[in-house]
């Protein structure tokens, strides 16, 4: 905006509308690039939770055999021993689940910074024109 006090009532309007439209396009820009960085944390929790299932099914292909003797060998039956393990694996998967549910919720993904802006020029814009 210049500063010239001969500017009429319609350039100073349209002055006003070009900043707002500016203003509007740029927090909508702001939202998309927030938008897209939430989406890439979803993305490697996803990954977290396909690790976990891979993880979790890894462990209990290798490892039950090996622990469910070793509890044999050590006295328990062998059902108990391999209710034991199974058990013991199923914690730890839900424990990987859990974590990677939790990243994964919508409020962790809503563009709550342009939010922020949004209100805060709002508040700027009334003020502005309450002063008025």
């Amino acid at each position: 905006m210049t500063d010239d006090p001969n500017k009429s009532t319609g350039s100073l309007l349209g002055d006003a509308l070009t900043h707002v439209s500016s203003l509007v396009r740029n927090e909508v820009d702001l939202a998309r690039a927030e938008i897209d960085e939430n989406l890439k944390s979803a993305g490697v929790a996803i990954g977290m939770i396909v690790g976990a299932v891979v993880v979790a099914l890894t462990a209990l292909n290798v490892l039950s055999a090996a622990l469910v003797a070793a509890l044999t060998e050590a006295g328990i039956p062998g059902g108990w021993a391999a209710l034991i393990v199974g058990v013991v694996f199923a914690i730890i998967a839900y424990a990987m689940l859990h974590k990677g549910s939790s990243d994964l919720k919508l409020s962790s993904l809503a563009p709550s910074r342009t939010a922020k802006n949004v209100k805060r020029d709002a508040q700027t814009v009334k003020e502005v024109y309450d002063d008025k």
